[in-house]
């Protein structure tokens, strides 16, 4: 079992992201692509859409530079494909605080991924609206440009989702997570269509354990869980600014036994989107 140093608080599950060498190399290379094309920042960033301050966090390696970012800037830079071919050895990983990486980097090639959530929408589901809601309220407070730069690291890390089409996703979520209405009901409306629309994957299955369920094995917390390709299965722990990954096997028992109990505890998968459906329709 590892616990690697201490973060910013784990709000909507996943690690902060910090600056890397890759990142702070990338935006070199965009501020001299920019410069030889003769374009001020300010310039720069009103022909591809984005702000002078946007452009700056790119360039001193701050941000992480959205998946649109390189098709609207190639063709300013020279349209040599140099732009592309940097971004393709980009670390996006290494955007993700220390404590998180290793939990980030299984989830890359994991067979089986099991999330249970009692605190808020787990980050791989969530929306912009219901993330930033979230980061706006972290405390210590982050600034404008920290929030961008962590709804970037969260969108980058949600392609899981989609470009891992034989991994089985299993999501079990306390129904109070959608009775919070963080971030408002249109954001919540957004955030349970968002939920429904992504629950038609065939190899996604999303369970809400509702509020009457009484006493049941997640009240000591959340549970992530995996299992890489060589059958291995490993957990991971977060809270009040630390994150965990788990590989004792005992432990890692205990917490697959825990889950399985929470998912008989949960309605079915058919169950939930009707529930889903109704919180949606009382918004």
């Amino acid at each position: 079992m590892t616990a690697n140093g201490t973060g910013g608080g784990g709000t909507g599950a996943g690690g902060e992201p910090e600056s890397s060498d890759s990142l702070r190399t990338f935006g070199a290379f965009v501020q001299a692509l920019r410069e030889h094309a003769g374009l001020s920042r300010e310039e720069f960033g009103g022909l591809i859409g984005l702000s002078k301050h946007t452009v700056t966090s790119i360039e001193v390696g701050r941000r992480m530079p959205d998946p649109d970012f390189v098709e609207r800037a190639e063709p300013l830079l020279g349209n040599t494909g140099a732009l592309r071919n940097a971004v393709r050895h980009l670390n996006r990983g290494l955007s993700w605080a220390s404590w998180f990486r290793q939990w980030a980097k299984k989830e890359q090639t994991a067979i089986n991924l099991d999330t249970y959530e009692c605190r808020f929408v787990p980050g791989l589901l969530q929306t912009e609206a219901y993330a930033r809601a979230l980061f706006e309220e972290r405390l210590p407070p982050l600034s404008d440009e920290e929030i961008d730069t962590q709804w970037t690291a969260r969108a980058e890390r949600q392609k899981l989702l989609r470009e891992r089409p034989n991994t089985s996703f299993s999501f079990v979520l306390d129904e109070h997570v959608l009775l919070r209405r963080t971030g408002g009901p249109e954001a919540t409306r957004k955030l349970i269509d968002h939920v429904l629309e992504v629950s038609q994957c065939r190899n996604i299955e999303i369970q809400v354990l509702p509020l009457g369920t009484g006493v049941h094995p997640g009240l000591n917390g959340p549970i992530q869980l995996l299992e890489t390709p060589e059958n291995k299965w490993l957990a991971y722990g977060e809270g009040q600014g630390i994150g965990q990954l788990i590989s004792d096997s005992k432990l890692v028992s205990i917490l697959q036994m825990r889950y399985a109990k929470l998912r008989s505890q949960a309605l079915s998968p058919e169950e939930s989107r009707s529930l889903l459906l109704r919180l949606r329709g009382e918004l």
